[in-house]
């Protein structure tokens, strides 16, 4: 019998006006204080230099990039577009009385609205001559501070720059001015290839390096250099956890881990200290052990985790992997990438700890593999959780290129705690 699907009905908020061309990237979410809900997105693909308006060109490979922000003030049943913006990888978040948009185009890049996100300033950089990484992951405010995470890299290796990625923790005060960029403090850097070299290894990588299979030079199955990206931050509150910080002092990056493997998180600590300033090293066990893997359901992609402030449960969005142990050269020619790839199940976890997940259910499948669910953001409406998602219909161009953005909500979602 089929497992019941949280969510599988949606809202669009957003279709490609040209599925082959035009790709849906980059879905983010906040829920402003008044109810009224802000999603972001970006649209790349060689079909977006022939759309109006403004565009990036430094993001990521050789096409443009366009953002895209859209309000609701109906829960999420009808949207509308507000702004564009020339920069990808971008999220929304509150801070005082304002909206931020925070991305990049190559350099970090920022939008602020004074008006619930009716219209928006002028991008402002904060970094000159650098190039940057991320996804719309979360953002944790505490202590008079907003806190998130971006992704610099730091330096040209010639394939995906997983391994030389370093996520920067980035801090600034709720009440400042936040497209200044000296409102902003960032984390001293730490790579994936940094720290592995001080921790042991759990069967990664589990695919050889470079291609798989012979597939004439297309690289659709071939293996990068192992890393972590798309860095998510969270805090431990509860006394009983082995890693809880009275101070709120400190705090933990949770990324996907790209292994080739599955299931698996990569994380890293940051301290901050009492002049503000952020130090990232590794995380470590009770018994000191560094530790750079952890169990997380859907590691293996992009994940969303979301503290409820209401229960302490920390919540999970990710993708459910089903068959990560088929041959490569077995997969049908629909299916993106190595088996670990799949990208059309929307799984919802819970956790007390960030450490043992119980799954809450299947949020969204698509029709077939090649129609996406994934690459989700949340945020808590009252009862509710709003999930926008990456997703595509029978015309996407991959899984990995889909045509919408969808808006799943999943009603009453704390019912589904049953520990």
């Amino acid at each position: 019998m089929p497992v019941p699907l949280l969510a599988n009905e949606y809202v669009t908020v957003y279709e490609s006006p040209d599925p082959d061309r035009v790709y849906a990237y980059t879905p983010g979410i906040a829920r402003l204080p008044d109810g009224r809900l802000v999603a972001t997105m970006d649209q790349g693909g060689p079909g977006v230099r022939d759309l109006p308006g403004v565009k990036g060109w430094r993001g990521e490979g050789r096409h443009a990039w366009q953002g895209l922000v859209f309000t609701s003030d109906d829960r999420g049943a009808t949207w509308t577009q507000r702004a564009q913006f020339p920069f990808m990888h971008a999220r929304p978040f509150c801070a005082g009385d304002a909206v931020y948009v925070l991305g990049h185009d190559g350099d970090l890049a920022i939008i602020r609205s004074g008006d619930r996100g009716e219209t928006w300033s002028a991008p402002a950089s904060l970094t000159q001559g650098q190039k940057w990484h991320q996804s719309a992951c979360n953002v944790l405010t505490c202590r008079g501070r907003v806190y998130l995470v971006m992704e610099r890299i730091t330096r040209d290796i010639g394939t995906w720059p997983v391994s030389v990625l370093a996520p920067v923790l980035m801090s600034g005060p709720l009440d400042a001015d936040l497209t200044r960029p000296e409102s902003w403090t960032l984390a001293s850097e730490l790579t994936f290839e940094q720290l592995a070299q001080q921790v042991r290894w759990l069967g990664a990588p589990f695919w050889p390096l470079g291609p798989t299979v012979a597939d004439a030079g297309q690289g659709t199955r071939s293996m990068a250099p192992i890393g972590w990206l798309e860095t998510n931050v969270v805090q431990f509150t509860d006394p009983d956890h082995v890693w809880a910080d009275s101070e709120g002092r400190t705090f933990y990056l949770w990324m996907r881990a790209h292994t080739g493997a599955t299931n698996m998180a990569c994380i890293a600590r940051v301290v901050e200290g009492d002049d503000g300033s952020m130090t990232t090293t590794a995380a470590a066990s009770p018994a000191g052990v560094p530790m750079l893997h952890v169990p997380c359901p859907g590691g293996q992609m992009r994940f969303h985790i979301l503290q409820d402030p209401q229960t302490g449960l920390y919540w999970l969005l990710s993708s459910l992997a089903t068959d990560s142990m088929t041959r490569p050269d077995r997969l049908p020619p629909t299916r993106y990438g190595l088996p670990n790839n799949e990208r059309h199940l929307l799984a919802l976890h819970y956790s007390r700890n960030c450490m043992d997940w119980c799954m809450a259910g299947l949020v969204a499948r698509g029709d077939t593999p090649q129609q996406a669910r994934h690459y989700a953001s949340m945020c808590i409406d009252g009862d509710d959780l709003h999930v926008l998602s990456r997703s595509g219909d029978h015309r996407a161009h991959s899984a990995h290129d889909g045509n919408l953005i969808t808006l799943h909500t999943v009603r009453d979602f704390r019912s589904l705690v049953y520990t």
